[in-house]
């Protein structure tokens, strides 16, 4: 399922907000860190993520035209905070979600989406 972009609109300018004070603290949520494609600014954007045999995965709910997703794509990596700690991401692709093995909430919350950011976790920051 592939929410609105409405809704993702909205999240980037309030719900993002409020979520970037504690989503880098609290896993399963994170914040990425990513360089944009054309304007080479600095952005973070709160998402949920989950380790999986397949990697570290990210369902995409607003599908791979979000931004934060062209931009890891495009530079091949960036960083993400989980936990209170950072981490490289490196090799970042996008699968289909029915691929991803996760179990439990991860599971449920990959499952819900059409696909998947897969990346792997490098090394800390």
């Amino acid at each position: 399922m592939q929410l609105p972009r409405a809704i993702a609109s909205f999240n980037k300018y309030v719900t993002n907000r409020l979520q970037g004070l504690w989503a880098w603290l609290i896993p399963p949520w994170a914040v990425v860190h990513h360089t944009g494609r054309s304007s080479g600014r600095a952005f973070k954007t709160p998402i949920m993520g989950f380790k999986t045999p397949e990697g570290f995965a990210i369902p995409m709910l607003y599908g791979p035209q979000s931004q934060w997703v062209k931009n890891l794509l495009a530079a091949g990596g960036g960083e993400i905070q989980r936990g209170g700690k950072r981490y490289r991401l490196v090799d970042p692709r996008v699968v289909p979600a029915a691929e991803i093995t996760a179990k439990g909430i991860a599971g449920v919350y990959t499952r819900a989406a059409t696909s998947t950011l897969v990346t792997t976790l490098g090394e800390r920051v």
